[in-house]
Parts: structure tokens; sequence; C-alpha cells
């Protein structure tokens, strides 16, 4: 997609299938637009499309029918049994119609597959983690995320998850 578009054709009424994947190489540039656009408000990190081609096996996408990138995700390894959610973003025009939740619960059910126990993220948007199941965990458990003290800090236990949760996300 040309800058700008990511979701753009969605409209306000998306109909059709929605699509959640793993993320191949045609979204390389997608996801860093997407990232991008929250990055530019210092809303998330930013990412090159660099750093999205080297990480790519660690995220998952949620497109459109036709192909249209309207959320993505990552998951980050921190340790052996923890992993860190990283670059949640959903196209403005996609906002209100569950497509964080997918997308959290995909890198969730990847997080499981790659043996990881436990999943944090740090945020700007409390209530979104809340309302996902995450529970708000001092700054001072990663300690390196202290430089980033507007954020905060939500972790979620994957043995404690229903397993249903990931067949929403199949």
């Amino acid at each position: 997609m040309s800058k700008g578009t990511v979701g753009a054709r969605v409209g306000a009424h998306m109909k059709g299938q929605l699509v959640l994947r793993r993320a191949t190489a045609a979204d390389v540039a997608d996801i860093a637009e997407l990232v991008n656009e929250y990055a530019a408000a210092e809303i998330m990190l930013p990412r090159t499309e660099a750093q999205v081609a080297l990480a790519l096996d660690d995220y998952v996408v949620a497109t459109d029918a036709h192909g249209r990138l309207l959320a993505c995700g990552a998951l980050r390894e921190y340790s052996p049994s923890l992993a860190e959610l990283v670059s949640l973003a959903v196209a403005r025009v996609a906002h209100g119609r569950g497509l964080g939740r997918h997308v959290v619960a995909r890198v969730e059910r990847l997080a499981v597959q790659r043996g990881f126990t436990t999943v944090f993220a740090h945020t700007l948007n409390p209530n979104f983690f809340e309302a996902v199941g995450y529970a708000e965990v001092p700054r001072d458990l990663y300690p390196e995320k202290r430089a980033r003290p507007h954020t905060t800090c939500f972790e979620r236990s994957l043995a404690q998850a229903p397993a249903e949760r990931w067949a929403v996300a199949a």
C-alpha cells in the first residue's frame, strides 16, 4: 500500500471477512506504516521496515477479505518463559470492532505455541489491557522499561487463560 492508505478503504462499516494470520513479507511495509502512524503521535515506538522484516515471524496481522491490513501485533522474547506483546496497532478506521482483542488472542496463542507462560505489555491504554484480562504489575519487574515512565505495565499468565480464548483467533 502506498503511504497513508493502511485500512483507508475500509470505510465506516467494515463488511466481509476478517482474516487473522501470521505476517508475511508482503505485509512488512504496511505493518511499519501502521505502527509508525502511532509512533509519530508518541503513542508507541517506531519500527523500520528492516526491523519488521527481521522479526516477521513474530508478527500477527488482521486483514479484511481483500488483504488490507487493519491491525497488527508482535511477540518479543524477554526470557525463556516470558514474552512482551509489542507493536499492537489497529488502523483508526477499524477502531471499536474488536480487532485489538483478536490480535492479542492470536499473539497469545503464538506465545503458548513457543512455550511462553507469561506475556507482558507496556501501554498508554491501560483500559484496553484490563478489558482483555491483563493485570497491572509494578514497573520494577521490567527494569529496562523504566525509561518510559508514562506507560503502565500489564501482565497475563497464559497458564490461567482458558484454551478457548485462542480458539477464537484460530
